[in-house]
C-alpha cells in the first residue's frame, strides 16, 4: 500500500513512524512534512490549506491512501477533493468536519444525539456577549467558535477578562461561544470511524497550559501521556455508548456521515462525563503516545476506516506498558515563538519532530511554536516519564521551554475524580 500523510507536525511524524513500521505499507509520503518525517518518508513541497493540491499531489504519486494530519485542510474540504480523484483517504468530509470546525454546529450535533455536554451560548455580538456571561456564571469559560489550534480558550474568574476576550474575538469577526464550567480531569478519546462503526483507542491524557502546575497560557498541548491508571473502570465503554457511536449515528442521519478520526476532549465531573469539545483527526500531542502502544499494523486500520470496512476488522492489540512525550517549545511560544534557531539531538531515539526543517547548512532548526516531542515508551507510566525526561538532557535549543512535570500528577497518584 502506497500511503500519503499531510501534515507537517509531530504528530504526523508519529503517524509516518507507526506506518513505515506496518509491513503492508510498501511506499510512504509526506507532504509537506518536516526534518523527522523526510528521514522515513519522500517530502514533498504542498499547501495543506488547498485541497486541489492535495488531491493533485495524491494522484500524481499514485497514493493508495492518503491520511490527513491537521484540521486545516479537513475543513478546507480536502478529503472530498482526493475522494473525488477516486483515492482511499482517511479523514472527514468537509460538512462533517464541522464538528471541529464550529464549536457551535457540535453542540447542536451533540444537543440532538443526546450527548452529554456543558451548556453554551452563542454569541453574535456585544450585547449578547454581557448577558451570555452573566447567565454562565464564573468561572467563565470564553471559546473562538472556530478554528483556533488549541488557542482559542480563555477560562477564568475575572469577568472583565472574560469580556475583553470576548470582544476581541467579536471585533477580529469570530463568534464566539460561552460555555458552563466544567469540574474535574480532562481525558482525550480518539475514535476510529467508517461512517457507521465506532472502535475507540485508548485514552490519553494532554497538558494545555504552557507552564508547570497548569498555569500561563493555553497552547496547543505541551505534553500527554497514556493510558489514564487513574481513569474509572468502564470508561471507554461509557463514553462509545453515550457519547461516540450516538454522535456518528447523528451524522449519519443528517447526511453528513463522519469518516475519519472522531477526537472526544472529556471532562469527568461531579455530575459524570461531558464533552468538553470534538475534534475532527487526530489529537496532537495525544497522537505520540497512543501510537506507540498501538500494537495492530495501522495502515489497514485508517484503510478500513476510508472505505467502510472497520467493522470487519480484528479487535485491536495493545502493548503493555505506557508511554509519555514532553513537547520543546521555541522561546516565546505561544505568542511569539522565535524561530530559526539550530535544534541538536533531534535525531535521538523517540525524538519526533514537530515544527523542524533542514537549513542550507544542512542543520536542523526551529520552523514552529512547538519544536520537538520527546517521547519514551515504559513498563509503567513513572518509567516512561522518566526514560522521556532522560532523552530530552540531550536536547540543544537556544531558548527551548518545556514542562517538568508531565504526567507527574498521575504517577503520584494525585488525580483525583469528584
Amino acid at each position: 500500500m502506497r500511503v500519503l500523510v499531510i501534515g507537517s507536525g509531530a504528530r504526523e511524524h508519529a503517524l509516518c513512524v507507526a506506518l513505515q513500521s506496518d509491513p503492508a505499507v510498501t511506499a510512504l509520503a509526506c507532504g509537506p512534512g518536516n526534518a523527522g518525517t523526510a528521514v522515513i518518508a519522500q517530502p514533498f513541497v504542498l499547501d495543506v490549506g488547498d485541497p486541489v493540491a492535495v488531491a493533485a499531489l495524491a494522484t500524481e504519486w499514485l497514493a493508495d491512501l492518503v491520511v490527513i494530519g491537521p484540521e486545516v485542510p479537513l475543513v478546507a474540504g480536502a478529503a472530498d477533493a482526493v475522494r473525488d480523484a477516486g483515492i482511499a483517504c482517511f479523514g472527514p468530509s468537509q460538512q462533517a468536519a464541522q464538528l471541529e470546525g464550529s464549536k457551535a454546529f457540535a453542540k447542536h450535533v451533540m444537543t440532538a444525539a443526546g450527548v452529554p455536554t456543558a451548556g453554551f451560548w452563542a454569541v453574535g455580538g456585544p450585547a449578547e456577549l454581557e448577558t451570555a456571561l452573566d447567565e454562565a456564571g464564573a468561572p467563565y469559560v470564553v471559546k473562538d467558535d472556530g478554528l483556533a489550534a488549541g488557542k482559542g480558550v480563555l477560562v477564568t474568574t475575572d469577568r472583565a477578562a472574560a469580556l475583553a476576550h470576548g470582544r476581541a474575538l467579536l471585533d477580529a469577526g469570530h463568534p464566539v461561544l460561552i460555555e458552563e464550567f466544567l469540574d474535574g480531569p480532562e481525558v482525550s478519546l480518539f475514535a476510529l470511524s467508517d461512517g457507521t462503526t465506532v472502535v475507540p483507542l485508548l485514552p490519553a491524557q494532554d497538558h494545555k497550559r504552557r507552564d508547570d502546575g497548569d498555569e500561563g497560557p493555553n497552547t496547543g498541548g505541551m505534553g500527554a501521556y497514556a493510558p489514564l491508571p487513574w481513569a474509572p473502570e468502564g470508561l471507554v465503554e461509557e463514553v462509545l455508548a453515550t457519547v461516540l457511536q450516538p454522535t456518528v449515528d447523528e451524522m449519519a442521519r443528517r447526511g453528513e456521515p463522519f469518516s475519519g478520526l472522531l477526537y472526544a476532549g472529556l471532562a469527568l465531573t461531579s455530575s459524570g462525563v461531558r464533552v468538553v469539545e470534538f475534534n475532527a483527526r487526530f489529537g496532537d500531542p495525544e497522537t505520540e503516545v497512543v501510537l506507540p502502544l498501538l500494537e495492530t499494523p495501522l495502515a489497514a486500520l485508517l484503510h478500513a476506516a476510508a472505505t467502510g470496512t472497520l467493522a470487519e476488522q480484528p479487535p485491536l492489540r495493545w502493548r503493555d506498558g505506557a508511554a509519555v512525550t514532553v513537547v520543546v517549545a521555541a522561546s516565546g511560544y505561544p505568542q511569539r515563538p522565535r524561530l530559526g534557531d539550530p535544534v541538536t539531538g533531534a535525531d535521538a531515539e523517540g525524538v519526533l519532530h514537530a515544527g523542524t526543517v533542514v537549513g542550507p547548512d544542512g542543520l536542523v532548526h526551529a520552523a514552529g511554536g512547538r519544536v520537538l516531542a520527546v517521547t519514551a515508551v515504559g513498563a509503567d507510566l513513572a518509567d516512561a516519564r522518566q526514560t522521556a525526561y532522560e532523552r530530552l538532557a540531550g536536547i540543544r535549543l537556544a531558548g527551548a521551554h518545556w514542562r517538568t512535570d508531565i504526567a507527574l500528577a498521575a504517577v503520584e497518584g494525585r488525580i483525583i475524580l469528584p
